[in-house]
C-alpha cells in the first residue's frame, strides 16, 4: 500500500499523467475507452488523446443493466451482485484495449472510471424531504485490482457533498480546456439526456454553468427498439418518413422540467417510455403512428435543447455551438437547431481538437488529473458551487 501512496505522490508532481477515461451513458450503447494524456493541470490542461474507441454491450449485458436501470424498485441482491458483475466486464474491456494499442498496463497512470448509472434521483424529483441523489456502479476496487492500475471513481458524490446535483459534471473539465476570451461558447452534449455548457467570452467562471436540458436521444432508442426492433433511428430515416404531431409535441413541451431554472439535471427516470405512453393515452385514438411519434419525439429533443440556449443570457460575444454525443450523428436534429438558432455558428466538437464521441471519457480524465495533481484555491466557485476535487481513490493492492 506504501508504495502506490508514493506512486500517487509522484504522479502528482509529474508535468504529464497517462489516464485511461471510461465512460458508459444512458443510452448503454457500450463503453468509451480513452487513453488520454493530461498536461498540466487547471485551466492550464492540455489533453492529447492517444486512443480511443467504443466497445458495443451485447445484448445480455444490456438487458441485465436494464433490469435496474432507471426503476424505483428493483431486486436488491442482483443490483449488488450487479455492481462487481459491471466492474468485472470494464476491467476487461480495458484490458483487450491496452493489448490492441500495444500499451502495458504499467504504462498507465490512471483509470477514471464513470461507472454505470442506475438511478439519478435530484430532488426535483422527490420533494425537498430528501437530498439530491445518483447512483453509479461498477466499484473502482475491483477495476483497480483487475487491472493493477490506479483507479478514480464515483465522481458525482463529491459534486452532491458540494451541493450540486452529481451532473453534469462536464462544467469542470470543459472550462478548463475549451474557454476561449471573445467568444460565447456552448458544449452541446447529446447522450441519452441533452446537456450544454457555457462558458462565458469574458471568461468569468460565475457565468459558466451546465445544465440538462432534456431528452437526448433516450425517448428515441427506446420506440425505435419497441416500434421497430432497431436499437436507433440510423440517419433519422424512420422519423424523416413520418411528420410532427403538433398536438402530442405541445402535450409533451408542458412538462414543468423544461421550465425549471438552470442548472437543472433529470433522466430516463423521468423521460421514459412511460411518460411518453401517458400523454398519447390522454389524446383522441389515431396519434400512435409509429413514424409520426419518432418524427415528434426527435423535434421534441431540438426544441426544448434550442429554447434552453436561447435562455441564457450572452456576454455580447458571438455565440458557438459545438456538438458531440450521439445525438451529433442525428441529421434531423441538427437540421432542426439550425433552424431554432439563426445566426448562430454551428459547429463539430472535432474543430476544437477532441472528437466528440470521445469528449465525455476525456472529461472523466481530466476530472482524475485534477483529483490527483490539481490545486484547489479556497473559495474559488465555478457554476456556483466550489471547485472541488472529485473521485474516490482505489489502489490495486
Amino acid at each position: 500500500m506504501r508504495l502506490h501512496i508514493q506512486q500517487l505522490a509522484a504522479l502528482a508532481e509529474q508535468p504529464a499523467r497517462r489516464i485511461v477515461g471510461l465512460m458508459s451513458g444512458t443510452s448503454l450503447d457500450g463503453l468509451d475507452v480513452a487513453l488520454c494524456r493530461c498536461i498540466g493541470t487547471g485551466t492550464h490542461t492540455r489533453v492529447v488523446v492517444e486512443q480511443f474507441g467504443t466497445v458495443p454491450y451485447d445484448d445480455a449485458f444490456k438487458a441485465s443493466i436494464r433490469r435496474v436501470f432507471a426503476k424505483k424498485e428493483v431486486d436488491f441482491q442482483y443490483l449488488t451482485l450487479l455492481n462487481v458483475v459491471v466492474a468485472e466486464r470494464h476491467a476487461a474491456i480495458v484490458l483487450d484495449c491496452l493489448r490492441q494499442w500495444n500499451i502495458a498496463p504499467e504504462e498507465v497512470d490512471l483509470i477514471a472510471s464513470h461507472g454505470q448509472t442506475v438511478y439519478h434521483a435530484p430532488r426535483i424529483f422527490h420533494g425537498l424531504d430528501y437530498p439530491n441523489a445518483t447512483l453509479q456502479i461498477g466499484d473502482g476496487d475491483h477495476l483497480a485490482r483487475r487491472t493493477g492500475i490506479i483507479t478514480i471513481s464515483d465522481f458525482r458524490q463529491k459534486h452532491l457533498a458540494a451541493g450540486g446535483e452529481g451532473a453534469p459534471l462536464a462544467l469542470y473539465g470543459d472550462y478548463f480546456l475549451f474557454s476561449q476570451p471573445g467568444e460565447d461558447r456552448f458544449l452541446l452534449n447529446i447522450g441519452g439526456i441533452a446537456n450544454f455548457t457555457f462558458l462565458p467570452g469574458d471568461s468569468d467562471p460565475a457565468k459558466a454553468f451546465a445544465t440538462d436540458t432534456g431528452p437526448g436521444n433516450t425517448l428515441l432508442d427506446a420506440f425505435a427498439l419497441a416500434l421497430f426492433g432497431v436499437p436507433y433511428d440510423a440517419d433519422a430515416l424512420l422519423a424523416s418518413a413520418g411528420m410532427v404531431d403538433q398536438g402530442l409535441l405541445d402535450l409533451l413541451r408542458r412538462e414543468p422540467f423544461f421550465a425549471a431554472p438552470f442548472p437543472k439535471t433529470s433522466g430516463p427516470e423521468l423521460f421514459s417510455a412511460a411518460w411518453v405512453e401517458a400523454a398519447l393515452q390522454t389524446l383522441p385514438k389515431g396519434h400512435n403512428n409509429p413514424y409520426n411519434l419518432l418524427a415528434t419525439l426527435t423535434r421534441l429533443t431540438a426544441e426544448t435543447i434550442a429554447e434552453a440556449l436561447l435562455r441564457v443570457p450572452l456576454t455580447a460575444f458571438f455565440p458557438t455551438l459545438y456538438l458531440s454525443g450521439g445525438g451529433a450523428h442525428n441529421p434531423l436534429i441538427c437540421k432542426y437547431l439550425e433552424e431554432k438558432l439563426p445566426g448562430w455558428r454551428i459547429q463539430e466538437m472535432a474543430v476544437l481538437g477532441i472528437n466528440g464521441d470521445a469528449k465525455e471519457a476525456v472529461l472523466f480524465a481530466v476530472l482524475a488529473n485534477e483529483t490527483v495533481a490539481g490545486e484547489v484555491v479556497e473559495n474559488q466557485r465555478l457554476g456556483g458551487l466550489p471547485l472541488v476535487g472529485m473521485g474516490k481513490i482505489s489502489l490495486p493492492a
